[in-house]
């Protein structure tokens, strides 16, 4: 029996998937080749003709102006914003007035004139400020000599690129060539062809690419990492550095200051002025403002200076705000005002052979912090021209509006040699409660805020101690409610009460001061000592942190030992 063969079926198939295999094939091949190729369109990169400002290898959307000769002028909101300039250049609309503040320097300019001064000496300007669209534009060559910013103009594309002093930019180069494109891929267009060795600074890296600006050209972009080598780390000089100010000349000693009250223009009685061993500066508070126009009024003593001088004190003159909101406020707001303060302080520095001047503004409205701010970045430099110390009395950081909020303490504390921190007033005069002026844990909290919070140098820093306390008054009526009231007391007036009525005082553990009570016209009197204990404990503190020294509040309230033991405190190791 033959059998017959079935015939194939399907051969046609076959040819259908080799050919659909070599289509997907060479389609994939086509594909890859073209994920893998090289964009080679060249864009034209045009910025405007509006002189844009390149900062950090960006566009900031802002633009120079450009005058004859390479004249730059950069707009406020760049310096202030962009360059981090906002406390050290100020503008005042209403004037006109443009203040520059550097560590010594204070530069005053004013829109639409080549008139300025430096240190109150007069100051060359090639171009003027101007005011342009309602954008203020300042001269670069003041902020390269205060500041050292560095800054380069592109004539082919018109940009302007600044750099910070001090900034230390990567540089690299293209050893056989390469691109700049306008994103980190081979995909995108081609911005720049670099020479051969030719350089670019670098900004950042993104996923093996380097954003990248030429130094020929000005353009930025993207470079392939393998495009690049790794060239030299450029520094933007610092301008030459200040010489630092010596705020205290006396070698291995300790601030040791106290206030001297001063309510009348009647000379104090130097003869009733114990010895002070150890007190190696005096401030009489000889200064107060006077008007809303800035004068100050003065009940200076040329013949106490002579006397402190002679006993080997400094003399700090302390300006007072005399606490009056609405009259600081005043005084503060405009350049011309604070500039009449300024003008008066540095006569009467001179006048009286002051060594410093002691700032204190107290109930002051929070919205005038930025003004006492400016206020002192501009007295500083004029100050230290002379050889002033310059110190400014802090209160500790509470929610107080008037007392304490409106007091910058971190931006103070950048500008002025000393800041005193007067930790006392725990319990007020009009307390509610009746309680230590500055119990010692309180008093140590207060200071580490200072420290943490707002990083103020601690051989900045002075621990305020008061001399004084208060007499508390503790009065029940017949429905049990009780009326506290006080009076401050001198170290003297203490120990005449205790001894009158026989007290002993015994060791508060709270406050780590001695205390004592009693019974007076069916009424519960209480104090919270200020002695050598408390003394000892507080310069304690002082030493524990390091800081610069102490300050007394105030002289009078004294007891006739206690300079001794403050003196010994602060000067006995540990």
């Amino acid at each position: 029996m033959v059998r017959i063969r079935p015939r194939r079926q399907g051969g046609w198939l076959k040819w259908v998937v080799i050919a659909s295999g070599l289509v997907a094939m060479l389609a994939g091949t086509w594909l890859g080749w073209q994920r893998f190729m090289p964009n080679n369109t060249i864009l034209k990169l045009d910025y405007g003709s509006d002189h844009p400002i390149i900062y950090k290898g960006t566009l900031v959307g802002a633009n120079a102006i450009v005058g004859s000769k390479d004249a730059f002028k950069l707009p406020l909101a760049f310096i202030q914003e962009q360059l981090g300039l906002q406390e050290e250049v100020y503008y005042e609309k209403k004037s006109g007035s443009i203040i520059l503040t550097g560590v010594d320097k204070l530069l005053r300019l004013k829109t639409n004139t080549l008139t300025a001064t430096i240190n109150s000496k007069p100051y060359k300007l090639n171009i003027a400020a101007e005011v342009k669209n309602d954008t203020v534009y300042i001269p670069v060559t003041p902020l390269e000599e205060l500041y050292g910013i560095h800054v380069e103009y592109d004539q082919k594309l018109h940009t302007v690129t600044v750099i910070r002093a001090g900034e230390a930019v990567q540089r690299a180069e293209a050893p056989e060539g390469g691109h700049i494109r306008n994103e980190p891929t081979i995909k995108a267009p081609i911005v720049q062809t670099l020479d051969k060795k030719g350089e670019v600074r670098i900004w950042g890296e993104s996923e093996g690419w380097y954003k990248v600006q030429s130094t020929n050209g000005g353009i930025i972009g993207y470079t392939a990492k393998d495009d690049l080598k790794l060239t030299k780390v450029e520094q933007i000089a610092l301008p030459p550095e200040a010489v630092p100010f010596p705020a205290w000349k006396v070698i291995g000693q300790k601030i040791n200051l106290t206030w001297e009250a001063v309510y009348s223009s009647s000379s104090i009685n130097t003869d009733n002025i114990s010895d002070m061993p150890g007190v190696n500066v005096v401030s009489p508070t000889w200064f107060e403002l006077a008007d809303a126009a800035g004068n100050i009024k003065s009940i200076a003593d040329m013949h106490y200076v002579n006397w402190a001088h002679n006993r080997g004190m400094q003399v700090w003159g302390l300006f007072s705000n005399g606490f009056e909101p609405k009259r600081t406020t005043a005084a503060l707001a405009s350049v011309n005002s604070r500039f009449t303060m300024i003008q008066q302080l540095l006569a009467y520095a001179k006048m009286y052979k002051l060594q410093g001047i002691n700032i204190d503004f107290e109930n002051v409205e929070t919205s005038d912090k930025e003004n006492l701010v400016q206020f002192v970045r501009e007295l500083t430099p004029l100050l230290h021209e002379q050889g002033i110390i310059v110190s400014i009395d802090v209160s500790p950081k509470s929610n107080s509006e008037m007392w304490s909020a409106f007091l910058n303490r971190a931006s103070l504390g950048k500008v002025v040699d000393y800041m005193m921190i007067m930790a006392y007033d725990e319990h007020w005069a009009s307390s509610p409660n009746s309680g230590s002026v500055a119990s010692l844990p309180w008093v140590e909290n207060a200071l580490v805020k200072i420290i943490e919070e707002d990083h103020v140098p601690t051989s900045k820093l002075i621990l305020g101690m008061p001399l004084y306390t208060r007499l508390w008054t503790e009065k029940t009526d017949k429905n049990g409610a009780t009326d506290v009231s006080s009076k401050a007391i001198g170290m003297d007036a203490v120990a005449k009460i205790i001894s009158e009525h026989k007290l002993t005082p015994v060791l508060d553990s709270q406050s780590r001061q001695h205390y004592v009570q009693y019974s007076e016209n069916g009424a519960l009197k209480r104090i919270w000592i200020e002695d050598g204990l408390s003394m000892q404990g507080r310069t304690a503190i002082a030493k524990k942190y390091g800081l610069a020294g102490v300050a007394t509040w105030q002289r009078a309230f004294q007891s006739k030992d206690i300079w001794a033991i403050i003196h010994q405190s602060l000067t006995k190791l540990p």
